[in-house]
């Protein structure tokens, strides 16, 4: 079985990729790279995660590489949008995790 993700860069442009249920986040890092001719090394991607009550999002980064998608909630028709790390050192170093609702902003 396969899910079809949405993604979205920073210009607002939506592609999909389409997974393997078991698809791991370097997986889709991996499909993005070959659609998009974008660095492997330096997708930032963060999961729009929408509840009843808030609107969240969370990061998946780079020490989630082998998390399996589903463990991060991504499910068929999900939103992820994906940045560049602008820093292109070789560093797979993020210092910080990323979790966010609109009902935790104001």
């Amino acid at each position: 079985m396969t899910m079809k993700v949405v993604v979205e860069n920073l210009t607002g442009t939506l592609f999909y990729v389409q997974v393997g249920k078991e698809a791991t986040v370097a997986d889709l890092k991996r499909e993005i790279e070959a659609q998009q001719k974008l660095p492997y090394h330096r997708l930032i991607l963060i999961l729009d995660t929408d509840s009843d009550d808030r609107h969240c999002s969370r990061l998946m980064n780079d020490d989630a590489d082998g998390v399996l998608l589903v463990d991060y909630g991504v499910q068929d028709g999900s939103h992820v949008y994906v940045f560049l790390n602008p820093l292109d050192d070789g560093s797979t170093n993020h210092l910080f995790e990323l979790n966010w609702c609109d009902s935790l902003l104001g």
